[in-house]
């Protein structure tokens, strides 16, 4: 039976693929007016600043406080790679292929949480994980999708550090201060975008009221709130538990286009939503186990 504190993690990150889900179309219109990794420095730093001033009343609480440092810049580390690669990815690749690759995170993390404790995933975890992939390819994927470009294989590396992020957070957050690490994380990830946008791009940024509120929306709700939802969640749920929770993205995305735009979902993104939803079940209710 799912103990009260797992219902409540899996609830609080199904509200983070909600409010990431939804945000996509904000993102997507600052972008017109604001270079990407300059976007993201100021987002992680307005991030950074919010979760200092919220948490500084419970540092140095705890003894932990050098593990969770640790915690938090490798966290911030991958966080901030996934990012980049995904940025740049799409300069060479297309929006559907690129979130479908970044979704593939779904598939690699049980291999990644196999390393770091030493133990192969389960049947039910491999086939839960296959199946939400499939779903996430039939909701993103359009057109011919089997030739690899450039940009697909940033993309792969970028679905390769959020699956390192997920797996990093799920190791140390049960024995650190998931208040440290949030704020720790997105400070890193804001010193990186920072230190790169300069040289790594031609920056620019219009101060639109689109501009200004998608960064206050995304620094605040999409970053802050949703990173330190994580941190938290993560202490009573699995690295794959949480990457099939995630994978819920693509649904609340499209939900968030068809309540604000009036898309609608086609027969095949609808299966697509089926399978990912049957993905999460079969790793949930655990239908096939090794002998």
């Amino acid at each position: 039976m799912t103990s009260p504190s797992r219902r409540r993690a899996d609830l609080a990150l199904a509200g983070n693929t909600v409010i990431w889900g939804s945000t996509f179309v904000v993102v997507k219109e600052a972008l017109n007016n604001a270079s990407p990794l300059l976007f993201l420095a100021l987002r992680f730093a307005l991030a950074g600043v919010a979760l200092a001033l919220v948490f500084r009343a419970r540092w140095g609480r705890r003894g932990d406080a050098a593990a969770s440092l640790r915690a938090g810049v490798v966290a911030g580390v991958c966080l901030f790679a996934g990012y980049a690669f995904q940025t740049f990815g799409l300069k060479y690749t297309s929006a559907p292929k690129s979130a479908f690759i970044t979704g593939m995170s779904v598939v690699l993390v049980p291999f990644l949480a196999g390393l770091v404790y030493g133990k192969r995933p389960g049947v039910s975890e491999l086939l839960g994980s296959a199946v939400a992939a499939t779903g996430m390819g039939l909701m993103t994927l359009k057109g011919p999708v089997l030739s690899l470009e450039r940009g697909d294989l940033l993309t792969l590396f970028c679905a390769l550090a959020f699956a390192a992020h997920i797996v990093a957070l799920g190791h140390y957050a049960p024995r650190v201060s998931f208040e440290l690490v949030s704020v720790v994380q997105v400070a890193v990830a804001a010193l990186l975008a920072g230190g790169s946008f300069w040289w790594a791009e031609a920056h620019f940024i219009r101060w639109t009221p689109a501009v200004v509120s998608a960064l206050v929306i995304t620094g605040l709700l999409a970053t802050a709130l949703a990173f330190s939802v994580q941190a938290w969640a993560q202490r009573y749920t699995t690295p794959t538990h949480t990457a099939l929770i995630f994978a819920l993205e693509p649904v609340f995305a499209w939900l968030a286009s068809f309540l604000l735009a009036g898309e609608g979902l086609s027969a095949r993104a609808a299966a697509g939503a089926a399978l990912i939803l049957a993905g999460i079940l079969i790793v949930e209710l655990k239908p096939i186990r090794a002998a």
